[in-house]
């Protein structure tokens, strides 16, 4: 067969492939969901050893060293807590999980190992109301959500099944934040108070808070009742339980640092 005649002859067989390719194309991209409703469960992290140490200091070596060898014999490095959110196309309910599956000690009460907020974002309106435990005492955070200036990476990592791009930031001045988000599920929102990138968060460290928040399962599904914020709580603003907290706190030197980066977090 002459070469003309060849090409000629598979003319029709390209022509063909390509309506095949470019069909199948319009079907994926047709039958690929983009969920915008459903509940993702997370588990934080927290590298109990990291912590301890922080916490020790030449007034309290004598006691905590010694507790920290008797942790270090009986417990785990790294404690594993829950948490889900429900989310929706514009608002979104973040729940710790504080059920104790394991032995409880006396570092399980230092700020940031215990889950203390509930946090819902009201998505549409740039709102969030964040249910606090603080102590002995119960706030209800009402106040705008927080705007955090993300610097996107080319990293990428798969999380949950998701590919997920990762963005740094800096919260409080001296919180480094580094967060994994897929532009796969279309809501801004993510675990606890991060949000504000182009998809959900589906992965959370604070490198030089030895914590992270990882995705486990994402279940696209439609919720069985509204997402509601959480209504108990003595009312104030972020402005007001910073005030509180560096009034009643203030007795207790460096500490009252340490808390305010936890409670106001």
């Amino acid at each position: 067969m002459a070469l003309k005649q060849k090409i000629n002859y598979m003319k029709p067989f390209h022509i063909s492939l390509i309506v095949l390719l470019f069909l199948s194309g319009n079907l994926w991209a047709q039958f690929t969901r983009f969920p915008a409703n459903g509940v993702i469960e997370y588990e934080k992290k927290i590298n109990m050893h990291a912590v301890i140490k922080k916490n020790i200091t030449k007034d309290n070596e004598a006691f905590l060293t010694q507790a920290f060898e008797a942790y270090k014999k009986s417990q785990p490095q790294f404690k594993t807590v829950k948490s889900t959110l429900l989310f929706s196309k514009d608002k979104s309910l973040f729940t710790p999980d504080n059920t104790s599956s394991g032995t409880s000690t006396f570092f399980d009460t230092y700020p940031g190992v215990t889950q203390i907020n509930t946090v819902y974002n009201d998505l549409s309106a740039n709102t969030s109301v964040i249910q606090k435990k603080v102590f002995e005492e119960t706030f209800l955070v009402k106040d705008t959500t927080r705007h955090i200036s993300w610097k996107m990476t080319d990293e990428v990592r798969d999380i949950a099944g998701y590919s997920c791009r990762r963005a740094n930031a800096l919260v409080m001045d001296s919180i480094y934040v580094v967060a994994f988000y897929t532009d796969a599920i279309p809501v801004s929102s993510g675990p606890e108070n991060f949000s504000g990138l182009p998809g959900m968060i589906l992965g959370v460290a604070l490198p030089h808070e030895n914590i992270t928040w990882f995705a486990t399962s994402v279940i696209d599904k439609p919720l069985e009742k509204p997402i509601i914020p959480p209504a108990k709580g003595k009312a104030t603003d972020n402005k007001g339980l910073r005030k509180t907290l560096e009034s009643s706190l203030k007795q207790y030197g460096d500490y009252l640092q340490m808390a305010l980066k936890i409670y106001m977090l």
